[in-house]
Parts: C-alpha cells; structure tokens; sequence
C-alpha cells in the first residue's frame, strides 16, 4: 500500500469528521439584554426627538465626536469618532477636529448596499440639519443655537423669511470640513465648554446625507448610523429591537476608574480588553404601569430595572438595602443621586397664572410655598428624593449642597397669607378662592392616565386643597402632553430632567428666554436672567462663574417661573447575569458596555 496515499485518505477523513461535528455543533446563543421603558419614545432621528427615551435608543446607532470615559468619577470627556481631543484657541472661539480615519456608517441602500466611510463633511451636514427649521428640531437646536456657530442663525432665519428650503449646499463660516477627515466649528463668542455638546450622541450622531435623502421623511424610523447597534424591529409604543452592527470597527473595553472606586476596578479588571459590542441583541419593552414592569424583572422576564417604580421601594429595598429575597437570587442594586430634577413649570403666559406683576408672583410663590415636598418624598417617592432648593442638579457646576431658598419651603400659612394680601379670596362664599376680579381661581393641572401619576395627583389635589384653591385634572399621554407643554397650552405640568453634561447651565435653560418653544416649558422672558444666563456661557468654570449661578438662582426663587421639587435618587436592580452594568452619568448610553452571562441565564 503507498503510505502517502493511506495519509491522505486518512487526513481527508479526519477533515471530514471534524467538519460534520462543526456542522452539527450548535451556534453560541445570541446574547440579549432585555429591559423595559416606562415612557414610550417617539422615534430616532437625533434632530427631531427630545425624550429621555428616544434619546437612549439614538446613541447606540449614532456616534458624536467624543463620548464619556463609561467607568471615570468625576466624568472625563473621550475621543469617540475623534482621533484625539480638539485644537482650541486661546479664545475658544475656535475648535478643531480630526476623525478617525476607517470609520464607517452601516451598510444601506442608500450607499448602494455597502458600509460608507464617515467623513467631516457628514458632522457640517448632521448640524445643519439640526439648524433646518423643517426638522422642528427641539432639544437639539436649543442647545446648538447657544454656541453661536458663525452663520448658522443666519441659514436659518433664511429658511425660515423666504420659505424656502434649507439651503444645505452654502458654505459657512462656522462649519467647514476643511479637509475629508477634519472640522472646523467656530463661533462668535468664547465656548469654553463645546466640548460637552460634541459628547452628546444622543443629539448630534453622525447622520449621512444620502440616508435622509434616500428615505423623505422617514427618518424617525430609518436611523442609519455608524454606532454599535441598529435598528432591527420596531413597534411603536410596544417593542424596539437593536442587534449589534456586523460591520462596528475594532473597539475594545477601556476605561479610567478612580484608584479608590472599588465597584470602577472591579467592572475594569473582568471587561478590559474585551471587544465592543459584547452583546448580540438589545430588546426594549414598554411597560407604563409600575407593578407588571417590577414584576417582569423579579420573574427574569428583564435584566435590568431601570429605577425601581417608587410604589415598590418599600418591598424590593426595605431600609435602602436589597430586599433578602431579591439578594438570595443574585439581584444587585445600582443607587446613586441622579444629576436631575423634578419640576414644575408655570406658564407665564397663561392669563391665570402668568405675568410679572406682584400679584401673579405672589400666585406662583403661594402655589409653591403649598405643595409639601416632604409628603411627596416620603409618600409617593417612598424616600427616594431629597428636596431641591434651586433648579441646578447634584454633579454639575453651580449646585451647592449647602445652599438654601424659599424655592425648598413648605409654608401653608405664608401661602394662605400671600393669597390674601395680594385679594385672591373667596368673594362668593363657596368656599374656594376667587380671582382678585372676583371670576373663579381654578388651577389645571396637566397629567398622565397611569397609577404612579394619580398618586401625584391626590397629593396636588391635597396642597391645593389646605390652601382653598380649586383644581381640575386633565389626564394625556405623555408625548401628547409634551406638545401641548411646547405650543404654550398647559397651565403647569409637572416633568423631570438629566443634566446631558456637568454643566450646570443646561438646567438653567429651562429658563432662559430664547429657548422658549423648546426647553423653556415656562415660557419666562426676563432680560435681567437672561444675560445672566449669557454671561455664563462665555466664562470659564471658576469663582467668578459660581457667583453669577447664584445670582440666576436667586432670580428663580424670586420670581418662581418653576417650582423644583426634588433631586431624585436613582435604584436600578440587575440580575446576576448582567456584568458590568452602572448606571451612567450625563449620557443614556451604555448596551455596548456590559455582557450577558447566559450560563447564569440559564441556572
């Protein structure tokens, strides 16, 4: 027998035993991260959306410039699609941005079914597009528009005078792609703090051209970005699906977490080194009520609970710590005190309630001073909150623990007092207050139709109560209520906030008069505040800068276009089989960042 031949015959069949046991093995199951909105969102296009919800699914699909270090506290600004931080003038005035050069957008028909290199020109394009009058964007514009980016304004009010359409092709001063993989944004005053906006995936993402182009309005729900993720499915209000992009370039775990942050080093020493993403699927529910969402993650229906609905504190975290049965299973609790707020904004523009008179502040201070923020905290928030004494939010610039106004004061006899001297009385003898011309005082207070939301309402309905004065609820879907709080429609509506970076200015735009329409729900113009609010922009971060934030902050207590109600604090619960989760700060994105252990899944 030829022993070469006898070889072969034996290689060949050793190939083909191991080819049928690869054949018949079975493929890894895919890796799924499951969890539940209890908002649902409104869509996925960067320039159009604002809610908290839509603006967690866009960062996973889109990428800005820079993003956060996921582990770093305080928080550290990383290159994303950048090749390193920007080149900034002596004056920051000018910024200067060079890509990454092999970044590529997700292959769609658009590009002819292929990936597509991401270039400067795509970021010139995606602010634009938040410029467009036509895109109506909210959140993304009222942030833009305060940078002053040369000639940008200007493209707009174009648009906007001759109704014609946003002319995309002129060139601008302020945004130049000045060669295939460098930008160039300039702006007409000091920015010292750009860099924050260019870390916000959520609303400036890369988007390409001949996407939007390609699908006329649809992109809300054709989103085509250069991110870890893209869309899969998708039914509104229901169910969104994110499966991780099989083109993502090489990224791999790294993070810089404080020597003495325990929880940081641990998550660093198992991820480190790991490519992103480490998941193969993102499935969202929309759960609106509190008891089936708390109740689809005790089952192992979800991994994460993000916030645990306040109804149920006391029974998953009794004294603040994870409840023994939840703690038998594995269960981890996630707490921290947010940098956000709960808030109520006045309408100054409602005949009733709006105004700059004594008289109408003297309303807003009373209906203030009534609402019991220590009822709410330890009743509907189950403990969850601290109370807030100005609009600016733990972890940014200008909050200070320490600091104390009538904004934080539970007053009903000062309320009662107030209403009297300022003739808001009962005049009819029914009871209730009148107005000072004698027609009735009836406060409508806008609301949503879930459990959590009535228990907001008894507790309004209480204050209002201890005070005389009439209420009447009127309850919405949330998105809907929203675009009633935006065309200036609702007397006062309760909302929360998250700072989208650690400058403590983003929360003061809720006030500040050209971001009426958009962030500013109050509707309040008052010149003093707002060149306060501009000279803010243009400071560094220092002494000088905390004095004026004290200053705005004084103004809000004064003349109380919103009451703040409460810093909230933040309980998420994981499964075990969740590695790496924490919860992050100034940004919603977070998928690519941990893994799914489906081993532990499974036992």
């Amino acid at each position: 027998m030829n022993p070469n031949r006898t070889a072969g015959r034996l290689l060949a069949l050793a190939l083909a035993l191991i080819a049928t046991a690869t054949a018949a093995a079975p493929a890894a199951e895919p890796k799924v991260l499951r969890y539940a909105f209890q908002i649902a969102e409104t869509g996925f296009d960067p320039a159009q959306i604002s809610d908290t919800y839509s603006r967690t699914i866009t960062p996973h699909i889109f990428e800005a410039l820079y993003g956060y270090d996921y582990l770093a506290r305080p928080v550290k600004v990383r290159p994303l699609t950048a090749a390193a931080l920007p080149e900034v003038s002596a004056d920051y005035r000018s910024w200067t941005v060079r890509l990454k050069p092999g970044i590529f957008f997700t292959a769609d028909p658009a590009f002819g079914g292929k990936p597509r290199e991401l270039v400067a020109e795509d970021y010139v394009y995606t602010l634009k597009r938040i410029a467009d009058p036509a895109n109506k964007s909210a959140a993304g514009w009222a942030f833009l528009q305060e940078q002053g980016v040369l000639g940008l304004a200007e493209l707009r009010q174009d648009a906007l005078t001759t109704k014609k359409p946003f002319d995309y092709a002129r060139p601008i001063e302020g945004l130049r792609a000045l060669d295939r993989y460098t930008l160039q944004i300039r702006v007409r005053e000091p920015r010292p703090r750009l860099l924050y906006l260019l870390a916000q995936s959520d609303l400036f993402g890369a988007v390409a051209r001949e996407v939007i182009e390609a699908y006329p309005g649809a992109a809300m729900e054709h989103p085509v970005g250069t991110g870890p993720f893209q869309l899969k499915e998708w039914r509104r209000s229901s169910l969104i699906v994110l499966e991780r992009n099989p083109g993502y370039r090489e990224r791999y775990f790294d993070a810089e977490p404080a020597a003495d942050d325990a929880e940081g080093q641990a998550i660093l020493a198992r991820l480190k080194g790991r490519r992103l993403p480490m998941i193969d699927r993102v499935q969202i529910s929309i759960i609106e009520e509190s008891q089936p969402r708390y109740l689809s993650f005790v089952n192992g229906e979800q991994d994460l609970l993000e916030r645990v609905p306040p109804d149920f504190v006391n029974v998953a975290l009794p004294g603040g710590k994870i409840a023994p049965n939840l703690g038998r299973h594995g269960v981890r609790l996630h707490r921290v005190l947010g940098a956000e707020s709960a808030y109520t904004f006045f309408n100054l523009e409602d005949p009733m309630l709006g105004g700059y008179t004594p008289d109408k502040v003297a309303l807003r201070r009373a209906i203030s001073l009534a609402l019991d923020m220590e009822r709410e905290i330890n009743g509907v928030r189950r403990g969850q909150a601290v109370v807030a004494q100005s609009p600016l939010v733990p972890h940014t610039s200008g909050y200070d623990p320490a600091y104390k106004s009538v904004n934080g004061d539970f007053d009903p006899a000062r309320a009662k007092a107030l209403l009297d001297l300022f003739g808001y009385t009962d005049k009819d003898g029914d009871g209730w207050r009148d107005m000072p011309d004698g027609s009735p005082l009836v406060i409508e207070v806008a609301t949503q139709p879930d459990a959590l939301s009535r228990q907001y309402d008894e507790l309004w309905q209480r204050n209002f109560n201890a005070v005389q004065i009439r209420t009447r609820f009127f309850p919405g879907k949330w998105p809907e209520q929203l675009k009633q709080a935006r065309a200036g429609k609702l007397q006062l509506w309760m909302l929360a906030n998250s700072a989208n970076s650690p400058d403590g200015l983003d929360q003061l735009q809720r006030l500040y008069g050209p971001a009426t329409g958009a962030q500013n729900y109050a509707r309040f113009r008052l010149p003093a505040f707002d060149r306060l609010y501009e000279r803010l922009q243009l400071l560094p971060d220092g002494p000088e800068r905390e004095a004026l934030f004290l200053e705005a902050k004084r103004l809000q207590a004064a003349y109380v276009p919103e009451k703040t109600h409460v810093h909230r604090i933040i309980n998420d619960l994981s499964q075990p089989w969740l590695i790496g989760y924490r919860r992050p700060l100034f940004r919603t994105e977070f998928w690519h960042f941990v893994d799914i252990d489906e081993s532990l899944r499974r036992r």
